[in-house]
């Protein structure tokens, strides 16, 4: 497949450097205003309108950053994610994700983050919301908190909820750090044990860390074992959560 233009009416792109978002959702005017509103930020965006077309082109397009609407014709957000995660022959494989829908109960959102995905957009959203997205995208865990309460208070909705979680998440983080030199002899307990974190930092907010856990588990997934970056900065972000939850715990 070649490079298909948006089938929104517009031609502007971004540069050469741009970050490169496909959005995918039936509805015409979500997809029209998330498209504009991509580009009017800098972005090279292209659209689709189904889960087929958008596995599709993120199987035989690089993408940076895939806006996935729930319910679209043939697979939603979730389907197209999950096989696209289990292709490693799809140039977008390892890229970010993010969930959109217009009706977003806390049991969705929490299973969408328990997901791959890095984040869920209920829609309409606006124009601070996609640049906290790019922000996230272009930055990595630099520009995702340590410990973001409002997603935290999102996602469980009490903060005594809240509190009660971060609690257990640090007892968590404490045993993780302590058996992660052993788990590294056994990377398939590694990958599950990164998988329930992801989960964690989730419902607690926990954004920088899961962002890294993410980029560990698919590093593991797809055997690129020539590298350690990814197993450093997790452990890095790992230790920043660490104290960052003692100091909100000692407030």
């Amino acid at each position: 497949m070649q490079n298909q233009p948006s089938s929104d009416p517009s031609g502007h792109r971004g540069g050469a450097d741009a970050v490169r978002a496909l959005v995918a959702d039936d509805d015409p005017s979500s997809r029209l205003f998330l498209v504009e509103a991509l580009r009017s930020l800098g972005l090279d965006a292209q659209a689709c309108h189904d889960g087929p077309s958008a596995i599709a082109m993120a199987r035989q397009q690089a993408f940076d950053l895939l806006l996935l609407d729930c319910r679209m014709p043939g697979a939603g957000a979730e389907e197209v994610l999950s096989t696209l995660r289990r292709d490693p022959q799809a140039r977008s494989t390892d890229c970010t994700a993010v969930a959109t829908s217009a009706e977003m109960g806390l049991t969705e959102r929490q299973r969408l983050l328990s997901a791959e995905f890095s984040e869920v957009l209920q829609k309409p959203c606006n124009l601070a919301d996609l640049r906290r997205i790019l922000a996230l995208v272009q930055a990595g865990a630099n520009a995702a908190p340590l410990l973001d309460d409002a997603q935290a208070l999102a996602t469980m909705g009490d903060a005594d909820v809240v509190k009660a979680m971060r609690t257990l998440l640090r007892a968590e983080l404490a045993a993780l750090y302590q058996d992660l030199d052993e788990l590294l002899e056994d990377t398939t307990v590694l990958a599950e044990r990164l998988h329930r974190l992801r989960s964690s930092c989730g419902f607690c907010g926990a954004a920088a860390l899961g962002v890294q856990a993410t980029v560990l588990q698919r590093h593991l997934k797809l055997r690129h074992s020539g590298s350690l970056a990814p197993l450093s900065r997790f452990r890095r972000s790992l230790l920043a959560t660490l104290e960052a939850l003692d100091r909100e715990a000692e407030s």
